[in-house]
């Protein structure tokens, strides 16, 4: 039985966004798209002049800050009387239960830590700050004891209330993750913005190796050359001219990520036997000395000395007599976008090099508001528990939030901001449960659970409107599709220049290197894989790590999997793109039939028109289509569209078909047999699945023309219909026959390889991707 639709729709909600100063449509003050959270915040800085207080003189002080129910401490010194913390405590409003703060400073001490003098504060007493305010200056204040009276020493403090906006927020201890312990459990909660490697396509072009010296002189050398980066191996084919200056000519192709760690390692191999290769000689080049191009126009070959090593009374030596060389082009790709994600989910179409960007046409600014009715993850004392955090990814920037402990309904209310380069882009927010708080359970392998993920491509938004919408948290479960819970995000778009947006809709979607000197799409997997990798593997070595299973998750790696139900899914998109054929055809029936005469008898009226003045067809078309996308206007979508459980098939999957999803590749089915042909069969299957999803795509690119879910690919196809239909009535119509002929006769001369304006246009259009499990 299916679950209720609204369950698994997007609801409109009306959040109270930066403290309701609201100016017309636009919302005014710091961090503007979140809730306002106030916090008490108390930066500790230093004290002077402490009492000592063991027999050596001096004391090992440390400060404890106290809220309530709620306690931080600092690091403590040894044997200093005058220390340095320069530590910053917050303690949420909303948990604050007592009118003092009380700021001690204590001495370590094996059985009893020893009071040294207080500093107490009057909550209605305490100074707000508001961004972009300067920081509060910290100031000195005299130590008390428990009766008030002034002691020996003094402690530099600032204690403010202000808003998560505030500088001191991200470097904070929270009273909210008191029960977190350890520098590392500290770290693995807080919010943090990541930085994607930058990718490069390196290309190395094996021309020829010279005088290569193989060990058996009597017989014909079957020699390849064998290339590897990193965990990337590539070769060539065996060359066809068997001889000691064998010939190839090829292209490799690997992903390289700056700062360049590994080296390209060249060996050139003779296949002696079946299974047996002789080391012809070898090479490596560090890829910082290696040219970087810009375009297709090519790089200089050089030749490379090949190195041999020779095995002397059981110890490896360099052959300095071996003279072989191998001739070879090798330079980074620039003009080249390096995809690691998704095509479908493209959150960044500009090439490698720098100097090739255009500039940004707006900016995405994202408030992470807060979630609902989270599903347990993980037991803990018993009783179901949820560490939330959310993690952001749009271009090369990842952002994620701080980690609210244990709490079915966390509330981040964070904001983040992005430059946009490409309205036709896809921002991916996934919420995760953190298993790493305690000292980061690496020996148990925990791994960070995911709670759901939600996409919106910017075309989809409306400039300059902020979007405040909860998006149902979707996960498939070999049982099946479950909602995990709720996100409440604002999202607004705001564009610097309309002009320079709606000339992007005549541009490629890619670099002009993709269509010039194209990848082959069998190339294109290999090498997003490996990008995928690069890139889980250096985040996952950032501080605190943003870790593997996050990446992939958020990157869609295994999307391109063959799936029965996803199959089923692009069959019924294509019946809905084909109904609107079909149901025209039905209307023709009933026109011939005469089921409504006066239809009929102004549809002969009209064929009669056209018959005698052809030239009125393609106008009066195109006048239709701009009437109909007019009417459509009304009915525009509202809101962005969101993971739909009916399109992907996910509510109403069978058992048996989800298990065949979930099943391991290869198969974890017994008979060898079975594997081999299921194996085949799936690997067909998937191609197959991958050609009817994009038919669909096309064909629902084609609905979304006048649909209005891209208000400005619409607007302008609008226009155009209404020009053309113009054009078209004054222009004879055998001057727009003639001249539509000649230019589609044209000869190759003056043809270009980049695609024309009108396929650019389509191909940006949106379709249902977008919404697909």
């Amino acid at each position: 039985m299916r679950p209720p639709l609204e369950e698994f729709s997007l609801k409109e909600t009306k959040p109270h966004l930066g403290g309701g100063k609201i100016t017309g449509d636009k919302l005014t003050s710091t961090y503007d798209l979140v809730e306002q959270m106030q916090y008490l915040y108390v930066r500790v800085v230093k004290a002077k002049d402490l009492p000592p207080k063991d027999v050596t003189g001096s004391c090992d002080p440390y400060v404890e800050v106290k809220m309530g129910n709620y306690k931080g401490t600092t690091r403590h010194f040894e044997k200093k009387t005058n220390p340095e913390w320069n530590q910053v405590f917050a303690f949420s409003k909303d948990r604050i239960q007592s009118s003092v703060l009380e700021v001690t400073v204590k001495d370590k001490d094996f059985v009893k830590d020893d009071f040294m003098g207080r500093v107490l504060f009057d909550l209605n007493e305490i100074p707000k700050r508001v961004p972009p305010d300067s920081p509060l200056a910290p100031q000195w204040y005299r130590l008390e004891d428990r009766k008030g009276d002034k002691v020996r020493g003094e402690l530099m403090l600032a204690v403010w209330m202000g808003t998560q906006a505030d500088e001191a927020f991200p470097e904070a201890w929270h009273s909210d993750a008191a029960t977190v312990t350890g520098i590392e459990g500290l770290a693995n909660i807080r919010s943090k913005v990541y930085l994607s490697p930058k990718l490069w396509y390196l290309r190395v072009n094996v021309i020829e190796a010279q005088d290569l010296q193989p060990t058996d002189k009597g017989r014909f050398p079957e020699v390849y050359v064998k290339a590897q980066l990193g965990n990337q191996a590539l070769r060539t084919r065996v060359s066809a001219s068997r001889t000691i200056n064998p010939m190839w000519n090829e292209d490799l192709m690997f992903v390289a990520a700056e700062p360049f760690e590994e080296h390209l390692i060249l060996t050139v191999e003779d296949r002696v036997a079946p299974n047996k290769d002789e080391v012809l000689g070898k090479c490596m080049i560090p890829l910082q000395y290696v040219d970087k191009r810009l375009d297709h126009k090519p790089v200089n070959t050089r030749w490379y000395n090949l190195e041999k090593h020779i095995v002397v009374e059981g110890e490896k030596k360099k052959d300095t007599k071996f003279a072989s060389r191998i001739h070879m082009r090798i330079c980074l790709e620039g003009g080249y976008h390096v995809l690691d994600e998704s095509t479908h989910y493209s959150s960044d179409l500009r090439p490698t090099a720098k100097q090739l960007w255009k500039s940004s046409i707006g900016v995405l600014e994202l408030g992470i508001l807060n979630a609902q009715g989270l599903m347990p993850m993980k037991t803990k004392d018993g009783r179901g528990t949820t560490d939330a955090y959310c993690v952001a990814k749009y271009g090369q920037k990842w952002v994620r939030t701080r980690t609210i402990i244990d709490s079915p309904t966390p509330k981040w209310n964070e904001q983040y901001t992005w430059e946009v380069f490409d309205p036709c882009t896809v921002i991916t927010i996934g919420v995760f449960d953190n298993c790493h708080l305690h000292g980061g359970d690496k020996a148990g392998g925990a791994r960070d659970s995911r709670i759901g993920k939600v996409r919106i491509r910017l075309s989809t938004l409306e400039t300059d409107r902020v979007y405040t919408h909860s998006y149902p948290l979707l996960v498939l479960y070999p049982n099946g599709v479950k909602k995990m819970g709720e996100i409440h995000l604002a999202v607004r778009f705001t564009c610097s220049s309309l002009l320079n947006m709606m000339h992007m809709y005549s541009q490629p979607l890619l670099p002009k290197m993709h269509y010039l000197h194209p990848l082959t799409v069998s190339q294109l997997d290999s090498l997003r894989h490996q990008a995928t990798q690069i890139v889980s593997m250096r985040l996952s070595r950032a501080e605190p790590p943003l870790r593997k299973e996050v990446v992939e998750y958020m990157l869609d790696v295994g999307s391109h999997m063959w799936s029965m139900r996803r199959s089923k899914a692009n069959f019924f998109r294509i019946m809905g793109v084909l109904s609107g054929i079909i149901a025209v055809g039905k209307w023709f029936d009933q026109i011939c039939n005469w089921k409504n005469p006066i239809t009929t008898v102004l549809i002969h009226i009209l064929f009669i028109i056209l018959v005698l003045y052809p030239e009125l067809i393609l106008p009066t078309v195109f006048l239709y289509l701009f009437l109909i996308g007019v009417w459509y206007y009304r009915w525009r979508p509202r809101h962005p569209p969101h993971m739909d459980t009916r399109l992907s098939h996910a509510d109403s999957a069978h058992p048996d078909e989800l298990d065949e999803e979930f099943d391991t590749f290869p198969t974890s089915r017994p008979s060898d047999i079975v594997r081999m042909r299921y194996d085949r069969l799936r690997s067909i299957a998937g191609r197959i699945q991958t050609v009817v999803g994009d038919l669909a795509t096309q064909g629902e690119r084609l609905q979304s023309l006048l649909s209005w879910r891209d208000p400005r690919a619409t607007a302008l196809f609008v226009i155009f219909c209404l020009i053309a239909a113009i054009v078209l009535y004054v222009t004879p119509f055998q001057v727009v026959a003639l001249l539509t002929g000649f230019y589609v006769l044209r000869h190759p001369r003056f043809r270009h390889k980049l695609p024309s304006v009108p396929l650019n246009f389509f191909r940006r259009l949106p379709a249902r991707t977008d919404c697909m499990l």
